[in-house]
């Protein structure tokens, strides 16, 4: 596939694919018209790389753990210098972490959403909330809010 196509597949830029490709992170053949060309396989490659580059991996660290992602998995052991080992253990815990806080809201943001939903099925609700503003909660409904945030803040 051309890098148009790859783009739209991605939901990548074209130029952050050119820059992915100048980086070592994926490889272009290229066709008779100079044009790239991608195989396949570069739709998950992409998608993996923009995945660690939004968990705050710097590309020269993802480049060198690129081929655990493969299948049949390929790691380079003499290739793990202490500085790699402990950025990895870094973005993990901070991934970890992350996780932890995405899991957090998203069970806050669910419990709320039963709450809405059993008032609106227990008859307090669209034609039924009074006052002004039409969607606002009821005064003991919590919203989700990050952990990190002392309550009352």
């Amino acid at each position: 596939m051309r890098i148009g196509e790859l783009s739209e597949r991605t939901g990548t830029s074209r130029r952050l694919l050119r820059y992915y490709e100048e980086q070592g992170l994926i490889a272009a053949a290229r066709g008779a018209n100079g044009y790239r060309e991608f195989d396949e396989r570069f739709v998950d490659r992409v998608r993996q790389i923009r995945g660690l580059l939004d968990a705050g991996l710097p590309t020269r660290i993802i480049k060198q753990i690129l081929p655990c992602l493969d299948k049949p998995r390929t790691i380079y052991f003499r290739d793990a210098t202490p500085e790699m080992i402990a950025t990895l253990r870094h973005e993990r815990d901070r991934m970890t972490e992350r996780i932890r806080f995405l899991t957090h809201n998203r069970d806050a943001i669910g419990e709320y959403l039963d709450a809405v939903l059993d008032y609106d099925r227990g008859g307090g609700g669209a034609g039924d909330r009074g006052g002004e503003g039409g969607g606002a909660a009821s005064p003991d409904a919590t919203a989700p809010t990050s952990p990190a945030a002392p309550a009352g803040e």
